[in-house]
């Protein structure tokens, strides 16, 4: 098994890189058996200095939580039709959740995006009170 981490820094600078740093990677790469497994990280409206951006849009921080993580994929070779599960991080998913569901299948419907990935979504408190969605992915890929 080879393991390294996922990065795109014209993306998402890295969180060990913050004004307080945080111990984790944007993702995970693994290499296993003929395939390539990629764990995204929780990635939300971050730009490419660590800052929160589209404050109180929850549509457009949806739109830039998609945008980052198809970057981190594509760093690696991989797209949102190699995305098999996720986990979406709502902080108010009774005002938000139908709005998301929404923004999802018309971003899945642009990337031409099926089955869906299996997903989960949940209520949280985020990292950052700024913050009304998270993401996380896990995508496989064929090695070459």
């Amino acid at each position: 098994m080879i393991k390294k981490p996922i990065t795109n820094l014209e993306v998402l600078n890295e969180a060990y890189c913050y004004e307080k740093p945080s111990g984790f990677s944007r993702g995970m790469k693994i290499d296993l058996n003929g395939s390539t497994f990629l764990f995204i990280s929780g990635t939300a409206s971050i730009d490419e200095s660590g800052n929160s951006v589209h404050i109180d849009d929850f549509a457009k921080q949806t739109e830039r939580t998609y945008y980052n993580i198809k970057n981190l994929l594509a760093s690696e070779g991989a797209t949102w039709k190699d995305v098999v599960k996720t986990t979406v991080y709502i902080k108010d998913i009774k005002k938000n959740y139908d709005e998301f569901n929404k923004l999802r299948i018309e971003f899945f419907k642009q990337e031409n995006v099926y089955p869906y990935p299996a997903s989960v979504a949940v209520q949280a408190t985020l990292c950052r009170d700024e913050l009304l969605i998270e993401l996380d992915a896990m995508a496989i890929i064929k090695n070459k």
